[in-house]
């Protein structure tokens, strides 16, 4: 209690040195109110930019918060652009824990000293961010390997913070006008859920796992293989990667890495885990990407820090996939019908007007460089668009729209010529055909085909049951043939699947009369 008590302290003061009160203030439209706090806090310097100054103070308010603000800074549908900035530039600087207790959190996870598990363990770490850090090591086998150990005590205190940001949160719903169209509740318990999914290594594990067996045939991403002996809720071991930060281009040019085709590499894995995964790696900011400049792997991506991902379901797939393929080609008509179809905006909204509103937020971003566009602004731009017709942001989206982002940074950074639209859309169109075509057909055909096989034999019992039952209850004739219409057209893919099996052609058939001549029977 007399902890809590501090820390609400602490935060108190930060509040009143950077003027976070003065916004809030201002946001409640109460200008005579905000005159009053500036008379009696007359000490303080609130003339730095708000953005600046909410940045600042959530890097002192310590790491939780800091990623509070990364977090926050992705829901650009809730924020002014010039906040929203201000906290896309937070970063983990987290001072490392001691060595020593990263030595007891592997002791007592993996049941050893690490000096009995691996031959060799370098006790500086070389990273440390706000959840864990990283010791390089060597296996007994003598492989390389990085171990990575989570932040003792980092749990309670993410506990703690979060309850005092769920407080906080309930306040600006209640008493802010606009708190409720914002969320801010909705906005901590989504925090809240990655933040503790990052707590679990074994997630971390797993998702890395994944991510690395989608992409074991690629020649255009690397991921690190897991060694699941030494892996724990706590700490995790896994294979040394090396290359250089795709931030250090000097380095990258210097060992004769071609950034244009770097960059359009890039967007290839994008694409490729979102649209043929459904599955991304959602935080691919710089510092969590290297590039392999081995001889075997020259050129590579490496992807690193896998605590957030991204999921994706068909449906949400074949919604994007239609709207980025609409947007390629600028048929904005279809962007409006697709939101309107999907049910994320109302059935009542004007095809025409909501069409004449996408157009003016992306028109003018065609047929230029990467350099002349800001893919920040225009989600700002479709974001109020989406306010005005009452389109909902769909959470499940949230993660992409960050990574897109983060996609944003990177290729201005490697190439700022690069034209994201004419490179992703040939990725986009092959994934249609193969969702739409005869090659989606089948495929889905052979995914259903074991549950087809379990449901077709009972498919003339089923059949005689809903023709008994309705002939009991007195149906006319022409009510039981609708009713053996409608149960034909319940199991008309039943049908189809048999008839993609060779040898299921004339089964399908037979079934068929078989049914026909019960309904000769009955009429």
């Amino acid at each position: 209690m007399i902890r809590r008590f501090l820390r609400v302290l602490k935060i108190i003061s930060v509040i009143l040195r950077y003027g976070l009160d003065h916004m809030a203030v201002s946001e409640l439209g109460a200008p005579g109110l905000a005159h009053f706090i500036d008379r009696v806090t007359f000490w303080r310097d609130i003339s730095a930019p708000r953005g600046a100054r909410l940045r600042q103070a959530l890097e002192e308010l310590g790491p939780i918060f800091v990623k509070f603000g990364q977090v926050l800074s992705t829901r650009r549908d809730l924020l002014p652009p010039d906040v929203a900035d201000e906290l896309a530039r937070l970063q983990d600087r987290v001072p490392p824990f001691p060595s020593e207790l990263a030595v007891d959190q592997i002791r007592r996870s993996l049941g050893a000293h690490p000096n009995e598990l691996f031959a060799s363990f370098e006790h500086v770490p070389v990273a440390s961010a706000s959840i864990a850090q990283v010791h390089f090591a060597v296996l007994k086998n003598g492989l390389d390997v990085a171990v990575k150990v989570l932040r003792p005590g980092v749990r309670r205190s993410i506990d703690e913070d979060i309850e005092l940001l769920r407080i906080a949160a309930g306040w600006v719903e209640r008493w802010w006008a606009d708190g409720k169209r914002l969320r801010p509740q909705a906005v901590v318990a989504e925090f809240d859920k990655y933040l503790h999914d990052e707590l679990d290594l074994m997630r971390e594990a797993a998702n890395a796992s994944q991510l690395r067996r989608n992409f074991a045939s690629s020649s255009l991403l690397m991921v690190p293989e897991m060694h699941w002996d030494y892996c724990s809720e706590s700490v995790i071991v896994m294979e040394r990667m090396r290359g250089i930060p795709i931030s250090q281009t000097e380095r990258l040019i210097a060992e004769g890495v071609d950034l244009k085709k770097l960059s359009r590499d890039g967007v290839e894995i994008f694409f490729t885990q979102v649209f043929r995964d459904g599955f991304f790696h959602a935080d691919m900011h710089p510092g969590n990407i290297l590039v392999s400049v081995d001889p075997e792997s020259f050129g590579r991506y490496i992807a690193l820090d896998f605590g957030i991902v991204g999921t994706l379901t068909d449906f949400d797939k074949d919604y994007l996939s239609q709207n980025f393929l609409a947007f390629f080609r600028r048929d904005y008509k279809r962007v409006a019908e697709a939101h309107i179809e999907s049910g994320w905006a109302p059935k009542e909204t004007r095809v025409d007007e909501l069409e004449a509103a996408v157009r003016a937020c992306c028109e003018p971003i065609f047929d230029r460089p990467l350099r002349d566009i800001s893919f920040g602004q225009v989600l700002l731009r479709l974001f109020q668009t989406s306010r005005r017709f009452n389109v909902e942001v769909q959470p499940q989206l949230v993660l992409l729209q960050k990574t897109l982002l983060n996609i944003e940074g990177l290729g201005r950074q490697l190439d700022p010529e690069l034209d994201l639209w004419k490179t992703a859309k040939p990725h986009l169109e092959r994934w249609m055909r193969e969702q739409v075509g005869w090659r989606g057909l089948l495929d889905r055909l052979r995914a259903e085909a074991p549950r087809y096989s379990q449901l077709m034999p009972q498919l003339p019992r089923l059949v005689h049951r809903a023709l008994t039952r309705e002939a009991e209850g007195g149906a006319r004739q022409d009510d039981l043939l609708r009713a053996l219409v409608a149960e034909q057209r319940r199991t008309n893919h039943l049908l189809a699947v048999l008839i993609y099996f060779g040898g299921g052609l004339l089964l399908g058939v037979a079934a068929v009369q078989v049914v026909l001549r019960w309904a000769h029977w009955l009429y």
